[in-house]
């Protein structure tokens, strides 16, 4: 589900992009296997779509099947957002969970987490030409990792079981992503300061390089 999620993501962002139908599959399909690509290399464990081929088939599928039916979708670019916070959610639990079935300390787990929900997204919009969800405004990246610590907290810090840890960080990556979207919430960006008056120097008894020479 996760995989197919994210690859009508990336036929989505094909069919704004008005590319073939090779372009929907190929960016459909990047999109889908790429966060979890990286991942397993990262972690050191066999590729999961190379030994399990059944997902770039779903990818293919999802992607071609958005060709022929994305003209049907009124707000690609709003149904693209929305997409991308299902697939985080579900994404965010894979990728943390495969850290730790490898044994890897949680701290990793929760990057594996994060990297493994955003990495798919951000080939998409590299290869398509749009802002990577680095750097938008919307908040993507900051959901997937309070998904990533909830889930990892309550399977390696408290022992709960697995399914009950799944569903509560798929509710609090998608509710973070989803209030997000409906309410344009985003974090504080970055304003430079105004530059100070010579009357502001003054007081603070900086005196300027005329007055110095």
């Amino acid at each position: 589900m996760a995989v197919a999620v994210f690859a009508i993501t990336g036929a989505l962002m094909a069919s704004r992009k008005q590319m073939d139908i090779f372009g929907f599959v190929m960016l459909g399909t990047v999109t889908g296997v790429g966060g979890g690509s990286l991942r397993d290399l990262l972690l050191g464990v066999p590729v999961f779509w190379v030994s399990a081929p059944s997902y770039v088939v779903t990818c293919v599928t999802a992607a071609a099947l958005t060709y022929f039916l994305a003209h049907l979708v009124q707000s690609r670019y709003r149904v693209i957002l929305w997409l991308d916070a299902v697939g985080l959610a579900l994404f965010a639990v894979l990728g943390a969970q495969k850290a730790l079935t490898v044994e890897a300390v949680p701290i990793i787990a929760v990057v594996m987490g994060v990297m493994s929900s955003t990495f798919g997204g951000i080939i998409r919009d590299v290869v398509s030409g749009e802002v990577p969800l680095l750097l938008r405004r919307e908040i993507y990246v900051t959901a997937a990792l309070a998904g990533s610590v909830v889930f990892v907290a309550m399977v390696a810090g408290f022992g709960l079981d697995i399914r009950i840890a799944g569903a509560s960080e798929f509710i609090c990556c998608f509710a973070v992503c989803g209030f997000a979207l409906q309410f344009g919430w985003s974090l504080p960006i970055y304003k430079s300061l105004p530059e100070r008056t010579q009357e502001e120097f003054e007081e603070l008894g900086v005196l300027s390089k005329e007055d110095e020479s």
